[in-house]
């Protein structure tokens, strides 16, 4: 079932990461089709616990049935409460595999993926009231710009913008069919693929709001997780990634370090090393979509 749903990217990497003892608690905050909570489980001994989050409801169908699991049906960026709550805090590793699993790309009724004809969704969370179909009606021609500039990195976001504002005041764009027929005048010849791409990248980090998501986690990590710990973020964007390796070498999420009185770096966590962990040509071959994957990992300190 799990491998159906998502096929877990740099699994082993993510569980040595982790330093997994058999007491531990851990936090998988992007539960999925429970690829990883299963194989955390598997090492975990009868006192160990594991707390998974998902706010999509499609992934809750893949609860493991384990009393040393609880699943929250939640964002993440809610984590601290919901510890606090369960009682579990400090924690002794955190695990984030960010980003859209293969289950919501292939699920052509979600909206997330150009490749399939479907309702111009992209909630994560079914109980968010703006759709990407929403927010391009709500959306003024600059601030769409800024959207499609700042999350997908499109040039010429400008002129992106003002043909999809053009569109849409006259036939609404409800479809993804719809969106990649009002950007085909806009759209490069011979890169449609990663332009199209860059503009459902665009719309999605906006609509689920992504980002201050992810930035919610990372401040809250600090606070969550027991000295020793580890922190493990994979990401599969620049934008994912840059926030992670600032925040794991300085603490800071723009990357400004801080020093106490005699010089020595203020951060919260030591990163394992400078460079993030990438998979293997033969993980690729086996999973196409592991090619962007960046792993990071760090400890409490």
């Amino acid at each position: 079932m799990a491998n159906e749903y998502h096929d877990p990217v740099l699994l082993q990497a993510c569980l040595e990461g982790l330093n997994i003892r058999p007491e531990s608690v851990l936090v998988d905050v992007t539960f999925g089709g429970g690829g990883h909570s299963r194989a955390i489980l598997d090492r975990l001994g009868p006192k160990g616990r594991l707390i998974a989050f998902d706010r999509d409801r499609d992934a809750w169908k893949n609860t493991i049935d384990d009393p040393r699991l609880t699943l929250v049906r939640s964002d993440f960026r809610w984590l601290r409460n919901h510890l606090r709550y369960l009682d579990v805090l400090p924690v002794d590793g955190l695990l984030a595999d960010l980003g859209v699993s293969s289950h919501q790309f292939d699920t052509g009724a979600r909206g997330f993926s150009f490749r399939f004809d479907g309702p111009l969704d992209m909630r994560m969370d079914h109980r968010a009231k703006r759709s990407a179909a929403q927010l391009l009606c709500d959306l003024d021609e600059a601030t769409l710009t800024s959207v499609l500039r700042k999350y997908g990195e499109v040039d010429g976001a400008h002129r992106v913008a003002r043909q999809l504002a053009k569109v849409n005041a006259t036939d609404r764009i409800t479809t993804t069919f719809q969106l990649v027929e009002a950007l085909r005048p806009v759209t490069p010849r011979g890169k449609e693929h990663s332009f199209l791409a860059q503009v459902f990248q665009a719309l999605r980090i906006a609509v689920n709001d992504e980002l201050a998501s992810l930035e919610s986690l990372l401040t809250q990590s600090a606070e969550v997780i027991a000295t020793g710990g580890r922190l493990v973020v994979m990401s599969y964007h620049s934008l994912e990634d840059r926030l992670v390796k600032n925040w794991m070498r300085s603490g800071d999420l723009g990357g400004e370090e801080t020093k106490d009185v005699f010089g020595n770096r203020h951060r919260p966590f030591d990163p394992s090393s400078n460079r993030a962990i990438q998979p293997t040509d033969l993980e690729i071959a086996k999973n196409p979509r592991a090619r962007s994957a960046r792993l990071r990992i760090a400890t409490r300190t």
